[in-house]
C-alpha cells in the first residue's frame, strides 16, 4: 500500500499543491493545506482501491479540507481580536453576550405584546390558522385535518395572514418600525 500512496503523491503532488495554493492565497497556508490532505488521505487509503476517479476524490478532499479550516478560522476571529493599544477597556467587555440585557428583554416582550394584539385584530380564519402554525406548531397537513380542508387552502390562508398582519403593523405607528420591509 506504501507504494501506491507514493505513486499517487508523485503523480497529484503538484495538482494539489496549486489548488491548495489558489485557493489560500499563501505559500504556507497551502503547504499546511496540502500536508492536512495528504494526512487524510493516508488515514482513508483503505478505500483507495473502491474509488473510481482519484483526482476527483484527492480533489474533494482538498476542498473539504479548506473549507474546514476556513470556518475554524472564521470561527476563532470571531471571538478573538487583537485589542487595539489605544482601547481603554478591556477587549472581552466589547465582546457581545448572549444573554439579553434588561432593555432587550423589555422591547422583546413589547414587541411580543403588539404582535398578538395585531394577530387579535385580524379575522377569525387568518388568527386561527397563524395560531395553530406559529402558537401549537402543528404542520401544514395537521391545521389542514383539523380545519377541515386542503393544504393548499392552509397555504393560502398563512400567506394572507401574514401578509394582512404586516399591513396592519405597518400601518399602526407603534409597531411600524418592527416590521421587515
Amino acid at each position: 500500500m506504501t507504494n501506491t500512496l507514493e505513486d499517487l503523491y508523485e503523480e497529484y503532488g503538484r495538482y494539489i499543491y496549486h489548488l491548495c495554493l489558489k485557493l489560500t492565497r499563501n505559500k504556507e497556508e497551502a503547504e499546511d493545506v496540502m500536508q492536512d490532505v495528504w494526512v487524510k488521505v493516508i488515514r482513508y487509503s483503505d478505500r483507495l482501491e473502491d474509488v473510481d476517479h482519484v483526482k476527483g476524490w484527492l480533489t474533494t478532499i482538498c476542498m473539504n479540507t479548506f473549507r474546514d479550516r476556513y470556518r475554524k478560522n472564521v470561527r476563532h476571529s470571531e471571538h478573538v481580536m487583537n485589542q487595539p493599544s489605544t482601547l481603554d477597556v478591556p477587549i472581552l467587555d466589547l465582546v457581545a453576550s448572549d444573554t439579553l440585557t434588561p432593555g432587550d428583554l423589555v422591547e422583546q416582550n413589547d414587541i411580543q405584546l403588539l404582535v398578538r394584539q395585531k394577530v387579535g385584530e385580524l379575522d377569525a380564519i387568518y388568527r386561527t390558522t397563524i395560531e395553530y402554525f406559529y402558537v401549537q406548531q402543528y404542520s401544514l397537513n395537521e391545521i389542514a385535518e383539523v380545519m377541515k380542508v386542503s393544504i393548499g387552502t392552509v397555504k393560502s390562508r398563512l400567506f394572507r395572514a401574514r401578509r394582512y398582519l404586516k399591513e396592519m403593523m405597518i400601518d399602526d405607528n407603534a409597531t411600524r418600525e418592527y416590521v421587515i420591509a
